[in-house]
C-alpha cells in the first residue's frame, strides 16, 4: 500500500507539472510576456499623434452638396480637410451633389438617413431644408447657409437651433455691402434687387439690404425670378430700369452668372453678395472664404463626432474677416476705378 501511494503522488506530481508547462506556453504570449519576434507590447492608452485622445471609433459622413460651384466647393473642400487633419482615417465620406436639383437633395440625405451615417454635412439652404427634414437624430451641420432661423422657419431666433441642427453662415454684413454700392456709385439712384424667389434666403437679404440703401437715398425694386425659365427676362426688366443691380448669396444666380453677365455687362454695374458670383458677372462684393467656413464646420463636426459637445447646444457661428473685393475685367467695361481698398479677385 506504501509503494502504491508513492506511485499514485509521483504520477499526480507529473500531471501537475505538465499542466502547469500548458498553461504558460501560449503561442501569443500573455499580456506580460510578449511572444518571441514581437517586442514590447504597446503602453495602454498609447496613441498616434493623429488620432484624438479616446477615440479608436470609424465615422461616416455623408455630405449632400446642392450644385457644383466654386464657393460650395470650398465650403465642402474645407470641411474635410478640417476632419482628415483632427481624425486621420477614421473618417470616411460619401459625397453627393444634387447638381442644382432641390428635390435631388432630399434623395440623397434619405440615403444618409438608411445607411446610418454618423453625420450629415448640408452645403447650401436646400440641402439643410431636407436634411432637417429628414432626421432627428443624426447631427447635421449646414453651411452656405445664410439665415437659420428664415431657413428652418423659427420664429425669433437667437442664433442656436436647439435640435440636432447646427452649422456655420456665410452672411455678410448687409449694411457694409449697402455702403459700397454708394461707395462706388455715389450719384445712382435707383437699385434693382435681383434674386430668385423660390430660396428663402434670398428673399431675407434683398429684404435686408433694401432697408439700409433706402436709408443711404436709393429707390429699390426687387426683381425676384422663379428659377432659370424667366431668370433672362427679370434681368433685362431689372436692367433696363435701374442704375445699379444687387445679387444677393443667391445658390439660382451663381449657377447662372452668364444669363447675368450677357444683359448687364459694359452696360449696368452689378454688386454681388459673394465672391463668386461677383466673378461671373459683378463688380465688386464683400468677400468672405469658404473655405475657412468649411474648416469652422469640420471643426464643429470633429467635436460632435467625439463626443465633445453637443449639436443642439452649438450657436450658429459666422465669418469673422471680410475682404473687399472687385473684378478687373467687369471694372474695364463700365470705365469703373476701384475704390482704395479693394482687392482684385484673382484669375482662374
Amino acid at each position: 500500500m506504501k509503494k502504491l501511494s508513492r506511485l499514485t503522488a509521483f504520477a499526480l506530481a507529473v500531471i501537475l507539472a505538465l499542466s502547469l508547462a500548458a498553461c504558460g506556453s501560449s503561442g501569443s504570449g500573455t499580456a506580460d510576456t510578449p511572444a518571441p519576434g514581437t517586442g514590447s507590447p504597446a503602453p495602454t492608452g498609447s496613441q498616434s499623434s493623429e488620432t484624438p485622445a479616446g477615440s479608436g471609433e470609424s465615422y461616416v459622413v455623408g455630405i449632400c452638396q446642392l450644385a457644383p460651384h466654386v464657393a460650395l466647393d470650398a465650403a465642402t473642400q474645407g470641411f474635410k480637410d478640417a476632419l482628415t487633419e483632427a481624425l486621420g482615417d477614421q473618417v470616411a465620406f460619401d459625397e453627393k451633389n444634387a447638381a442644382g436639383d432641390t428635390p435631388t437633395c432630399s434623395t440623397i440625405i434619405n440615403g444618409f438617413v438608411s445607411n446610418s451615417v454618423d453625420l450629415i454635412l448640408a452645403n447650401a439652404t436646400p440641402a439643410l431644408q431636407a436634411a432637417a427634414t429628414a432626421t432627428s437624430d443624426i447631427p447635421v451641420l449646414g453651411t452656405s447657409v445664410t439665415e437659420y432661423g428664415v431657413a428652418l422657419g423659427i420664429d425669433g431666433f437667437t442664433g442656436t437651433v436647439g435640435t440636432n441642427v447646427s452649422g456655420t453662415s456665410d452672411l455678410a454684413p448687409l449694411d457694409q455691402q449697402a455702403a459700397m454700392i454708394k461707395e462706388w456709385c455715389p450719384d445712382a439712384q435707383s437699385v434693382g434687387l435681383l434674386y430668385c424667389s423660390a430660396e428663402p434666403n434670398s428673399q431675407y437679404q434683398v429684404d435686408e439690404v433694401q432697408k439700409y440703401l433706402e436709408e443711404l437715398g436709393f429707390t429699390c425694386t426687387q426683381y425676384p425670378f422663379s428659377d432659370t425659365n424667366d431668370m433672362a427676362s427679370v434681368t433685362q426688366s431689372a436692367a433696363d430700369s435701374n442704375d445699379v443691380l444687387y445679387v444677393p448669396t443667391d445658390n439660382t444666380a451663381a449657377n447662372n452668372t452668364g444669363i447675368i453677365d450677357n444683359i448687364c455687362h459694359g452696360k449696368v454695374p452689378v454688386f454681388t453678395g459673394e465672391e463668386g458670383i461677383c466673378a461671373g458677372c459683378g463688380v465688386a462684393t464683400l468677400s468672405i472664404s469658404y473655405y475657412d467656413l468649411g474648416v469652422t464646420t469640420g471643426q464643429m463636426a470633429v467635436k460632435i463626432l467625439t463626443g465633445e459637445a453637443d449639436v443642439s447646444e452649438m450657436p450658429i457661428e459666422y465669418a469673422l474677416q471680410f475682404t473687399k473685393k472687385y473684378n478687373e475685367a467687369m471694372c474695364a467695361a463700365l470705365g469703373l476705378t476701384p475704390p482704395d481698398g479693394y482687392e482684385a479677385i484673382a484669375a482662374e
